[in-house]
């Protein structure tokens, strides 16, 4: 992608602060993007380390209706129109066979990883619909299309994910809105310290070219998809698999 490539927009990337999140943040930025960042631990986001500033940080748990109204509204007061939303922020859940998962562990990672999605997209469109443009990226899974033993929630939520991607994107296919969203494999993030050495050993055998996702190829993914240069495509789920 060229240099710059989004230069005057304004992106929110939720769960910005770490991981895939602070990956795609630290693209979009290079790429000429200001970049505001939800996340639930702002206080842990270093500029030194992330090498940029981000025009706005705010807390908010993407989980809860009103943090994200509250989030959005804050948003705008402070950076005015947002071209892009980058639906990261998910939790992994336990590793469980579905008669052992606990109910509220059910509840709370449909609730972050789905119910957040909808959240911070409700929030978003009527300025981009007003707007006439907008880039919507959601990051669903690879376990999200096939199923993984053990992790029923995050794949039904991944699932679900891509679901609202496809029905949402035929909602708004003449609105100059885009929404796609990404199904990455295995990622070497702090989600592993969630998950049983079996598990990731078991998950790293199914990737073709041995080895796991790195977060500098999903940010780049995503910052094609959230460019200008993306715009014949929507509702698709971009895989990034390995083969």
């Amino acid at each position: 992608m060229s240099e710059k490539t989004l230069s005057g927009q304004t992106a929110i990337v939720t769960g910005g602060v770490r991981g895939i999140g602070l990956g795609i943040a630290q693209r979009l930025a290079r790429d000429g993007c200001q970049v505001v960042i939800w996340d639930r631990d702002i206080a842990a986001f270093d500029p030194a380390s992330a090498g940029f500033q981000p025009v706005h940080l705010q807390a908010v748990d993407v989980s809860d209706v009103q943090s994200v109204r509250a989030a959005y509204e804050a948003t705008r007061e402070k950076v005015g129109s947002v071209e892009i939303l980058v639906n990261n922020a998910g939790i992994n859940g336990p590793v469980l066979p579905v008669m052992d998962y606990p109910e509220e562990q059910w509840r709370r990672v449909l609730a972050v990883n789905l119910d957040g999605v909808f959240h911070c997209t409700k929030a978003v469109l009527p300025a981009m619909k007003a707007a006439g443009y907008g880039r919507i990226i959601n990051v669903a899974s690879a376990a999200g299309k096939e199923g993984v033993p053990g992790i029923a929630a995050y794949a039904a939520s991944k699932h679900g994910v891509v679901g609202f991607t496809k029905s949402l994107s035929r909602e708004l296919a003449e609105t100059g809105i885009l929404v796609n969203c990404i199904a990455p494999v295995m990622t070497e993030t702090d989600l592993l310290k969630e998950m049983t050495p079996e598990h990731i050993a078991a998950s790293k055998a199914k990737i073709p070219m041995g080895r796991f996702l790195q977060i500098p190829e999903i940010a780049a993914m995503v910052a094609w998809i959230a460019s200008p240069e993306c715009s014949f495509t929507t509702g698709f789920t971009f895989d990034l698999s390995g083969g």
